[in-house]
């Protein structure tokens, strides 16, 4: 890699953090929809105390995430045999979510008032409990180095990671400010998200799928 380039692949490995972690975070989830009630309900000093212990998780999930995309990287044994659990896992969660799921129903929760420092260590707790960043992270990753966009050495894993945390906030800060506007909008996506999960897990499993024939048929 060129010294004279690497400004520039920072910046990039930057906002390809920030981009990936946006459009994961988005989606309405655990996390991003408890922190705009602990906004509505405590105010936005105890939703930013949630949204630092959440975040503080996010960093340490992309980090692990990206060490361990250094290390299959250089397995393709290892790639193929991921593809093919992870084929497993999101079509027996496309019938799951499509056919067996009961829709979800809105439930009116009371949030008791509660410490800053509760609401802190609640945020963790809720971040560490969610494992989807890190194979979210681990899949983008690889997929971003086959492209020559993203480089695993410690600097960029660093910046990416910083664009994770910094893309993070922005999607909580958005649900802290704006859910009470767009409310409605996310209630129909709640009322709606098994089919929505169901939907995007089964792409998922398709793509998956066409990539291990195209594996074996080479």
């Amino acid at each position: 890699m060129n010294i004279c380039t690497l400004p520039m692949n920072l910046i990039t490995s930057l906002l390809l953090g920030f981009i990936t972690a946006f459009v994961g975070i988005t989606p309405p989830g655990l996390i991003n929809m408890t922190a705009a009630k602990v906004n509505i309900k405590e105010g936005k000093k105890s939703a930013y105390w949630f949204v630092l212990g959440a975040v503080i998780v996010i960093f340490f999930q992309a980090a692990l995430a990206l060490l361990f995309a250094q290390f299959i990287k250089q397995r393709p044994d290892v790639i193929v045999l991921l593809r093919e659990v992870g084929f497993g896992i999101f079509a027996v969660l496309t019938v799951y979510f499509l056919l067996i799921a009961k829709k979800p129903k809105k439930k009116k929760e009371k949030i008791k008032k509660k410490s800053t420092t509760t609401r802190f260590f609640l945020g963790m707790l809720l971040s560490a409990l969610n494992f989807f960043p890190i194979p979210y992270y681990v899949f983008v990753s690889v997929t971003l180095a086959s492209y020559n966009l993203f480089y695993f050495d410690m600097t960029h894993v660093f910046i990416f990671v910083t664009g994770v945390v910094l893309g993070s906030f922005v999607v909580f800060y958005f649900y802290i400010t704006f859910f009470q506007k767009i409310q409605d909008k996310t209630d129909y996506l709640m009322r709606n998200m098994n089919t929505i999960i169901g939907s995007i897990t089964g792409l998922i499993s398709l793509i998956t799928l066409i990539n291990i024939i195209r594996y074996y048929l080479k």
